[in-house]
């Protein structure tokens, strides 16, 4: 029988573990992209029933498909020109929404490492996943390419040992079959360059180039390897040349992904001093640096689950929609020289759709990084 896990040995063996990279274009071509962006699906299916406590916070197999069918009827929606008796601003106010390139993740998948058990097998969660959001023509599918990104939810899971690490790699595993380029097996949505050390992975559609860091860009906790190194010469390679970059990752500059160690009160939250709870300032500062002299459109990420967020944070653009089994996702719209974000919300089972923010921006947007903190 030939499994997930042994499929992906036999693909690998013998081969480099090398970033896999096609050359940048010489001129940025004309880009007018949409795509979808969402984030903490939190798949929490246990064989036949969910994982305790799922069904009382709303992660339910049911809410994924009410989200599934707003994320597959966007087409029949415009682009709002108001939201709450407020004007939008979007360049885009009042136009039809374009079918989505395809729809990216920022991280949390599934609820608990894919759907770990006692005994190693092949986590429910996950299946209930790919059942549910990988590309498909069916409406409980979704039916755009989807480009997936791990969170903690993801990664954090510890297997029994000696096989520590079993969980992670299955989730990691799963990124590698849909995205990874290999000369003997063809990936659904192969990257066009794929760091293998940290399963970071970008890709470009006409003139915009798009960057997957998984659960924070420099990241090394369990055993993962940091992509900084790799993020530098991928910028260098398909983005020198102007054209504007998104990156998805799953932590944020929220104050739930800031929060550190309070010793007063006991607990992580965002005024203690002590050791960060997620990620450090360190981190950040690095990751911007790294980002520092490009034209960075926004930086999409997740881990927080209730608020629709548009912010700013060290100069960087940052979005973050509701939870997906909550209904949240956002929408997006890339040009040369502009972008439009509207972050929406499932209301109904018929695909009906409520706008809760918007943001439009200018286009180049040089990122400097002047400072570390």
């Amino acid at each position: 029988m030939i499994t997930r896990r042994s499929l992906i040995a036999a693909l690998t063996t013998g081969v480099a573990a090398t970033a896999f990279r096609t050359p940048a274009l010489s001129a940025v071509p004309a880009t007018d992209v949409t795509f979808l962006v969402i984030n903490d699906i939190h798949a929490c299916r246990m064989g036949d029933v969910l994982s305790p406590g799922c069904a009382e916070q709303g992660k339910t197999d049911k809410n994924l498909l009410r989200h599934i069918k707003a994320l597959n009827g966007i087409t029949s929606h415009r682009w709002p020109t108001d939201i709450d008796g407020k004007p939008t601003s979007l360049r885009s106010a009042g136009e039809p929404i374009a079918r989505p390139f395809g729809v990216v993740t920022c991280g949390d998948l599934t609820d608990d490492g894919g759907g770990q058990t006692a005994e190693l097998e092949e986590g429910s969660q996950l299946n209930q996943f790919a059942q549910r959001y990988s590309q498909g023509d069916t409406r409980d599918k979704v039916n755009y390419p989807v480009y997936l990104g791990l969170g903690n939810h993801d990664l954090d899971q510890d297997g029994r040992r000696p096989n520590t690490d079993w969980y992670r790699d299955e989730l990691r595993d799963y990124v590698r079959i849909n995205h990874k380029p290999s000369a003997f097996f063809k990936a659904p949505l192969p990257a066009d360059n794929y760091h293998e050390a940290s399963d970071s992975y970008s890709w470009n559609w006409q003139g915009l180039h798009l960057i997957q860091l998984q659960r924070f860009g420099g990241d090394t906790r369990k055993g993962a390897a940091s992509a900084l190194s790799w993020l530098a010469s991928d910028l260098s390679d398909f983005a020198a040349d102007g054209r504007p970059v998104v990156l998805f990752q799953h932590y944020g500059w929220d104050s739930f992904s800031v929060e550190r160690w309070d010793p007063d009160r006991k607990t992580f939250d965002d005024t203690g001093a002590g050791a960060p709870h997620w990620w450090s300032d360190h981190e950040r500062a690095a990751l911007l640096d790294t980002l520092s002299g490009y034209n960075v459109a926004a930086l999409f990420h997740g881990h927080e689950h209730d608020a629709p967020m548009i912010y700013q944070a060290d100069g960087l653009d940052l979005i973050k929609a509701t939870a997906a089994y909550k209904g949240g996702f956002g929408i997006v719209r890339i040009t040369g020289d502009f972008m439009d974000v509207a972050l929406a919300e499932a209301v109904d089972d018929e695909g009906g759709v409520s706008f809760l923010a918007a943001h439009s921006k200018a286009l180049p947007s040089l990122f400097t990084r002047s400072s570390r903190p």
